[in-house]
C-alpha cells in the first residue's frame, strides 16, 4: 500500500510539472478560446488526479494521460455540437498528439502563447498568482489553498476565477511599458549623520532599480502594479524591492500607493543655485584656506597630521572646515555640531537623504562622505567620530571602501587612540589593506589626519580675533549661497595651488577621526 501512495504521488508530481502547460495548448489549439481551454484543462486535470487517487497505476502514464485528455475533448465535442456551436467535421479522434509535423506557423502560435501567460503571470498580483500556481501548477484543491490561506471555499473560488478573467485579457493586451523600463535616468545622493551598521543609505540607493523607483515615485504616488509595468519589472520582484524600501524608510506608503520619503531637487532648481555658488566661489575658498593656514600655523595640538603630512591632511581638512563652518553659520557653541540631531534609521542609522537630479552641464566635482557616527544616546557623547571624504577626482573615490563596519571603525579609533593591544588583528589586517593604517618595521601605524577633542584651543587674543574677523566674512559670503556644495570649494582649492594631487599621495586623503 506504501508504496502504491509513492508511485501515485510521484505521477501527481510529474502530471503537475510536465503536463499541464502542454494540455492547455492543446485545449487551446483545439478549442481556439482562452476561457473554454482553461475550464476544458481543469476538468481533465480532475479527472487524471481522480483516477491516480483511486488507485489507478498506468503501464504507459502519457499514453494514458493523452487519451483521457482526448476522450475528454470529445465530451466537450458532442456537447458543443448540440449546441450548435461546434464546427462540423473537427473530430477529436482524428487529432494525432504524437505527430511531428507540426507546422512552422502552429510552433509560432504555442511559442508566442505561452511566452504571454508567462508575462501575465509575472504581472498578476500576489494574491492571485498564488492561487493559480497552488491550483494549476501545484495541483492543489480549492479546500486546501483555502486553508492554506485562511479564506473560505467561496473566496479562494471567487479568487481563482477572477485571475483566469486577468490571464486572459492580459494575454490580449498589447503591454505598453514606460520610459524607464528601457531608458532608466540617474540620480546622486547627499547624505548627512550617521551610516546604518549595514552601510545603509549608500549600500542600498547604488542599485540602479532603486534610483528609478525614487524618480518615479517621487510626488507622484504609484502602486506595485503600475511601478512594475513603468519599470518593466515582474510584480512578484517589484513587491518585495518596496517592502524592502519601505522597512529602511526611503519609501512610504499610503494605503497601496508607495512615494519616495526624501527630497529630490531637480535640474531647474540646481541651476538657480549654481549660477549664485559660482559667484562667491573663488572668494569663499580663499577665505576659508586662509582661515585653515592660519589656525594650523598656532601648531595646534587639536589637530594631528603628522602621520600623513599637512600637505594630504588638507585635502580633509578644506571639506571637514567648510562643514563646521555651514554647521556653525549662526555661530552656535562649536559641540553642537556633534549633537544627534538627524531621524533615527534602522541599524542604528541617523541620517537624512537628499536626491539630485543628473544635470546636462559641467558641475564641480562631487564630493561625498562615508564614515561612521556613534553616539551614547543617553549622554549626547560621540563614541567613533570616522569619515572618509569622497573626492571624484582622477579616481580619488575609488581607492577606499565605500564604507567601514562598526568593528573596522572601532579598530581604527583604538589604534589611533593608543590602546592598539586591544584589537583584533583581522581587523588590522583589513584596516592596512585599505591604506588606513600602515607599517613602519614592527610598529602598526595611522595613515589618516587625527582630531583630538580633549586637546587645548590655542590661547592667544589675536589669533582668536583673526579668526573671528575670518568667520564673519565667509558667513557674509555663504549667506549669498546657503546651498553651495563642497565640490565648489575644493575645486577652486586646486586651482588656485592650495591643494595638490599627484601620484606620491597618500590614497586615503580626506580620511579623518576623532579621538
Amino acid at each position: 500500500m506504501q508504496e502504491a501512495n509513492v508511485i501515485r504521488d510521484r505521477l501527481v508530481k510529474e502530471f503537475a510539472e510536465n503536463y499541464m502547460e502542454k494540455l492547455f495548448y492543446f485545449c487551446l489549439k483545439k478549442t481556439g478560446s482562452n476561457a473554454e481551454a482553461e475550464d476544458l484543462t481543469q476538468d481533465i486535470a480532475l479527472t487524471i488526479i481522480t483516477a491516480l487517487n483511486k488507485g489507478t497505476i498506468p503501464t504507459n502514464f502519457a499514453a494514458w494521460t493523452w487519451r483521457i485528455a482526448r476522450n475528454r475533448f470529445s465530451v466537450w465535442a458532442i456537447e458543443k455540437h448540440k449546441r450548435n456551436e461546434f464546427v462540423a467535421g473537427s473530430d477529436i479522434c482524428d487529432y494525432d498528439l504524437e505527430d511531428d509535423s507540426i507546422n512552422v506557423l502552429d510552433e509560432m502560435i504555442y511559442s508566442e502563447q505561452l511566452s504571454l501567460l508567462r508575462r501575465e503571470l509575472a504581472f498578476i498580483k500576489s494574491d492571485y498568482r498564488y492561487i493559480v500556481v497552488a491550483y494549476y501548477i501545484e495541483n492543489k484543491s480549492i479546500r486546501d489553498i483555502a486553508l492554506s490561506l485562511s479564506l473560505s471555499i467561496s473566496a479562494v473560488q471567487q479568487r481563482l476565477h477572477r485571475a483566469r478573467k486577468i490571464l486572459k485579457e492580459g494575454m490580449y493586451m498589447a503591454r505598453e511599458f514606460g520610459k524607464r523600463s528601457y531608458n532608466p535616468e540617474q540620480v546622486t545622493f547627499v547624505m548627512s549623520g550617521r551610516c546604518g551598521k549595514n552601510g545603509q543609505p549608500w549600500s542600498v540607493i547604488k542599485h540602479l532599480l532603486c534610483k528609478n523607483i525614487f524618480l518615479e515615485t517621487y510626488e507622484n504616488p504609484q502602486s506595485a502594479e503600475e511601478l512594475s509595468l513603468e519599470l518593466g519589472i515582474a510584480l512578484p520582484y517589484m513587491e518585495d524591492e518596496l517592502e524592502f524600501l519601505t522597512r529602511e524608510q526611503l519609501l512610504r506608503k499610503d494605503g497601496n500607493k508607495y512615494q519616495t520619503d526624501f527630497p529630490i531637487i531637480s535640474k531647474e532648481e540646481q541651476r538657480k543655485e549654481f549660477e549664485t555658488n559660482k559667484r562667491i566661489q573663488g572668494p569663499l575658498a580663499e577665505k576659508i584656506c586662509e582661515l585653515i593656514d592660519l589656525y594650523i600655523k598656532e601648531d595646534c595640538s587639536k589637530v594631528n597630521y603628522n602621520y600623513i603630512g599637512y600637505e594630504a591632511a588638507k585635502w580633509a581638512l578644506i571639506v571637514r572646515t567648510f562643514d563646521w563652518l555651514m554647521l556653525n553659520r549662526e555661530r552656535i557653541d562649536s559641540n553642537e555640531e556633534y549633537k544627534n540631531t538627524y531621524p533615527s534609521r534602522p541599524d542604528d542609522g541617523a541620517w537624512i537623504l537628499t536626491g539630485l537630479e543628473t544635470i546636462d552641464w559641467e558641475n564641480p566635482m562631487f564630493v561625498g562622505l562615508n564614515g561612521y557616527l556613534s553616539y551614547d544616546m543617553n549622554e549626547i557623547k560621540i563614541d567613533i567620530d570616522f569619515g572618509q571624504f569622497k573626492f571624484f577626482y582622477e579616481n580619488i573615490q575609488a581607492k577606499t571602501p565605500e564604507h567601514l563596519t562598526y568593528m573596522e571603525a572601532y579598530t581604527l579609533w583604538l589604534v589611533c587612540a593608543g590602546r592598539i593591544e586591544e584589537c583584533d588583528k583581522a581587523y588590522i589586517e583589513a584596516l592596512i589593506g585599505y591604506g588606513y593604517l600602515k607599517r613602519e618595521d614592527t610598529k602598526i601605524l595611522p595613515n589618516i589626519l587625527i582630531f583630538n577633542r580633549n586637546a587645548e584651543e590655542p590661547n592667544n587674543d589675536a589669533l582668536k580675533a583673526k579668526l573671528t574677523s575670518l568667520c564673519d566674512e565667509i558667513y557674509g559670503l555663504l549667506s549669498q549661497a546657503p546651498g553651495i556644495g563642497r565640490g565648489f570649494v575644493v575645486e577652486q582649492a586646486l586651482k588656485n595651488g592650495w591643494i595638490k594631487y599627484d601620484n606620491d599621495t597618500v590614497k586615503t586623503i580626506g580620511a579623518y577621526i576623532c579621538i
